[in-house]
């Protein structure tokens, strides 16, 4: 059985400029000051370039941007989130809209990538390459190219309750109109190749 972790305290700050809304998260209360200091400028510099690529897509004049988040994991130690900006400018076909993973550990602040959830020199990526590819052929979806669909290190994803969670962005391996394909993953299904105190081996114990 896990130790108990209290969930992180979150409020939402909103930022306003012209053309321009924020909504994001932001941690507070931690025991350990540095851990949360390391969390909130994780979000900020996330949500800097999360501009900053919508300023390479969205080219047009009088840019709108709204920007959201939805926590997906606050409990045993683990913080998981997504940030989105939507963002339309003059005269562009329609509006685009970037997504980004973030998890955390709240005692240490540190920030996973994908390789991080998994032991060094494991076949995760092979593993679960092959899941995304079983999931797009049984539920039908469309992608943009006929080769298999591959899972990098630094993939985006997130954590919620008992599942891994692998996404795309727009246009990665599908239309458009898929918007962003999401392939969740049982968090049992990997454990053979996960740390035996990591992310997913917390998430997959019995319920404090």
């Amino acid at each position: 059985m896990a130790q108990y972790v209290p969930p992180v305290n979150v409020h939402t700050l909103t930022h306003t400029a012209p053309g321009l809304v924020i909504h994001y998260p932001q941690v507070y209360g931690l025991m350990n000051s540095g851990a949360e200091a390391a969390i909130n400028k994780a979000i900020i510099v996330q949500i800097q370039e999360m501009q900053r690529e919508q300023q390479q897509v969205q080219t047009g004049t009088n840019p709108q941007t709204t920007s959201t988040f939805e926590i997906k994991t606050n409990e045993r130690g683990i913080l998981s989130l997504v940030l989105t900006n939507y963002t339309y400018s003059v005269p562009m076909a329609h509006g685009f809209t970037v997504t980004k993973g973030l998890t955390f550990s709240t005692t240490t602040g540190k920030s996973y990538s994908l390789s991080d959830l998994f032991l060094p020199g494991s076949s995760y990526q092979a593993v679960l390459a092959a899941e995304v590819n079983r999931q797009i052929k049984e539920r039908n979806i469309p992608v943009l190219e006929n080769n298999p669909v591959t899972v990098s290190p630094n993939q985006d994803f997130y954590l919620a309750d008992k599942s891994l969670v692998i996404f795309y962005p727009l246009y990665a391996i599908t239309p458009y109109y898929v918007g962003f394909p999401m392939f969740p993953i049982s968090v049992y299904d990997l454990l053979g190749m996960a740390p035996e105190n990591g992310l997913l081996s917390v998430l997959a114990t019995d319920v404090v």
